[in-house]
């Protein structure tokens, strides 16, 4: 929620009711009260026609004008090994953690192609037109050695496919003028990082607020960490 509180910014935020208190919705709307660029919009990313609800609502928001910046953060973690994972867990996470970015990024193409196309920036930015994929180092394949001591195996394998994603989109979507990248927030102190995590989410959220400004066509389809720094595939 850190990053709905940037000044300036228009934001919509996803919360999945299973792993939140009763009542966290209170807290949005808190949020949203002291911030008029806060739009809270009702999304599961698991549900395509919500996505699609989703989208329609947004665009009624803009008001005729295009979506900059799509950022795709909604993602499930389940703590399970190759022993113990079984074909349901590995279905849900795709469905959320891959098969879900690829569908916000279908339904809400119209408006970024909008954005890119009414924009009067060269190269590709944040600012024309931007998909950004919330992703992880546990799905470096290369770093995959150093990271194992969590094998977490059905959110690596679906954070590996996001990053494959990633990289497609860019392919197609650069074309319209659409940057296309995948971040790394760092191992957050947050329900899903607990607080064994190495940082807080103000630290993270900051990293992630200055790496986004530059972003540029020559990172088009990269992996980067929350300082900018490039991770292997």
């Amino acid at each position: 929620m850190s990053v709905c509180t940037h000044p300036g910014w228009r934001a919509t935020q996803r919360m999945p009711c299973s792993r939140y208190p009763m009542d966290w919705h209170l807290e949005l709307r808190d949020l949203a009260s002291k911030h008029p660029n806060l739009v809270l919009v009702k999304l599961d990313v698991a549900n395509p026609s919500a996505i699609v609800s989703a989208a329609k609502i947004v665009e009624g928001k803009l008001n005729g004008a295009g979506l900059n910046l799509l950022i795709n953060n909604a993602g499930i973690f389940t703590p399970v090994s190759l022993e113990t994972v079984d074909s349901e867990e590995m279905i849900r996470a795709y469905k959320t953690n891959a098969v879900g970015p690829l569908l916000m990024a279908q339904a809400f193409l119209p408006l970024l192609k909008k954005a890119a196309q009414d924009s009067r920036e060269e190269g590709l930015s944040c600012n024309k037109a931007a998909i950004i994929n919330i992703s992880t180092l546990l799905g470096s394949i290369e770093r995959t050695p150093e990271s194992y001591f969590k094998p977490v195996i059905s959110y690596r394998c679906s954070k590996a496919a996001l990053n494959m994603l990633t990289r497609c989109q860019a392919l197609t979507y650069g074309k319209a003028g659409i940057l296309c990248v995948a971040l790394h927030p760092g191992w957050v102190k947050t329900d899903m990082g607990t607080q064994e995590a190495d940082l807080t989410v103000d630290t993270s959220v900051q990293g992630l607020l200055s790496v986004l400004p530059i972003l540029s066509e020559k990172h088009s389809g990269m992996l980067l960490n929350w300082k900018g720094k490039t991770i292997p595939w």
